[in-house]
């Protein structure tokens, strides 16, 4: 801890205010995770990257840059992280998903802007996440409005480059998206100092395809009829995923996978038989946003699927691989990164069909569709999305909440009545 706060202190981080998210994660982590009973043994590295979330991952990416590494901050699953690292570059996430940056975020955005958005321009204007402090240039997208304002007011205080993400999905948008990853291409190239080659780049599509995999592996052990891990452990690793060292990340998801093989084998189940199978769709869960996936999973049903951004958005769909020049592989990724079904498309048909498929392959018994508040893409697409699964015969309850904890109970209580619906 000591080493951490001489990092911390380096890194110009508001020490004092920083300690009292130090005390408080600690506790929130072990009532929503180590109260669990039956977790798989391998969570122990997920534990212990929580444990020390701004100490291990932060003192690895501050020591690369003393060896002349530069570091990318994003925001979006729509940013290609393998045109980072083809540059000989770092990626790692800057989603805020905690009510502790909320009020820094609300000294420059208007309170009505979603609580994703206000906590990552509050973690970076308070001093008080090392992520922020770190990266040497920010990347952002045109995914909403609040977050293209946003960026603005970022740009003023850290290196912001914005990608121009089409929002129709004609041939002619894939093709503006190759442009758009060819700009950021440039961009890194010039930040980085290192050419992306058709060979540079081809690894590292394989890298990150790799992860993708690993996780593909995770989420189908989710199906079994006796599920062998939490959907709570799911989405952390999944949050984890997002700025842990890929390669990393994929080997240690693998070797959890190979126990949850042998559970499944030996008929190990995290749920109790009767537990009724709720998939998760909506708007993303930064870490560390537990809220909804421990209220349902101790009010008897376990979540074994997330159509979200940190779910099967995330890592669905692979990079052609066989591509072998830098046009085929820009190519291949634009269409790669183009069928992520985000709520900023219109039309977005392939996200209702994304759903129905996913609940007849997860064997859901319900839907809870959930959105961050004064989130407007998500929460008028819910209307299309409940009502597509009514007529589909699927049980859904939609949802808005934020990070604080002050409608727990109500949500408690509205989704203990919903899995009792399903009960009867």
């Amino acid at each position: 801890m000591a080493d951490n706060q001489t990092m911390w202190k380096e890194l110009g981080m508001d020490l004092e205010m920083h300690d009292v998210l130090c005390d408080v994660l600690p506790q929130a982590f072990g009532d929503v995770y180590l109260s669990q009973e039956n977790r798989p043994e391998s969570m122990d590295f997920f534990d212990m990257v929580v444990a020390d979330i701004h100490g291990i991952r932060p003192a690895e990416l501050i020591e690369a840059q003393k060896n002349g590494t530069k570091v990318f901050g994003t925001f979006c699953v729509y940013v290609p992280d393998e045109v980072i690292i083809a540059a000989k570059g770092i990626a790692t996430g800057l989603c805020g998903g905690s009510q502790f940056w909320v009020p820094g975020g609300e000294k420059v955005l208007p309170t009505n802007t979603c609580p994703l958005i206000k906590a990552s321009v509050g973690a970076r204007l308070d001093r008080t996440c090392p992520f922020f402090r770190i990266a040497d240039v920010y990347i952002g997208e045109t995914t909403c409005d609040g977050k293209k304002k946003a960026w603005e007011i970022l740009g003023e205080d850290v290196p912001m480059y914005v990608m121009d993400l089409p929002q129709m999905k004609r041939a002619k948008d894939i093709k503006a998206w190759e442009e758009e990853i060819r700009s950021l291409m440039e961009m890194v190239e010039k930040e980085t100092g290192n050419k992306i080659t058709a060979e540079s780049l081809k690894k590292s599509i394989k890298i990150i395809g790799d992860k993708r995999r690993a996780l593909a592996r995770l989420y189908n052990f989710r199906k079994e009829e006796n599920v062998p891990i939490s959907g709570r452990d799911v989405l952390l690793i999944s949050q984890i995923a997002f700025y842990d060292d890929p390669v990393r990340f994929a080997t240690m998801t693998n070797k959890l996978c190979d126990e949850l093989e042998e559970r499944v084998t030996n008929g190990v189940s995290v749920c109790k038989q009767g537990d009724k199978r709720i998939m998760v769709t909506g708007t993303p869960m930064a870490i560390p946003n537990w809220k909804l996936h421990q209220l349902i999973e101790t009010s008897g049903a376990i979540v074994v699927c997330e159509e979200t951004c940190t779910g099967t958005r995330y890592f669905e769909n692979f990079v052609d691989e066989k591509a072998e020049t830098i046009d085929e592989e820009i190519e291949a990724l634009a269409e790669r990164y183009m069928k992520i079904n985000c709520a900023c498309f219109t039309p977005n048909t392939g996200r209702i069909d994304d759903i129905l498929r996913l609940a007849k392959e997860y064997k859901v018994d319900g839907i809870i569709d959930v959105n961050l508040k004064f989130c407007n893409l998500y929460d008028t697409e819910g209307f299309l999305v409940e009502r597509a699964m009514k007529e589909a015969g699927i049980p859904v309850l939609g949802i808005e909440t934020d990070y604080t904890d002050s409608d727990a109970q109500q949500l408690r209580t509205r989704i203990s009545a919903f899995i009792e619906m399903l009960n009867n």
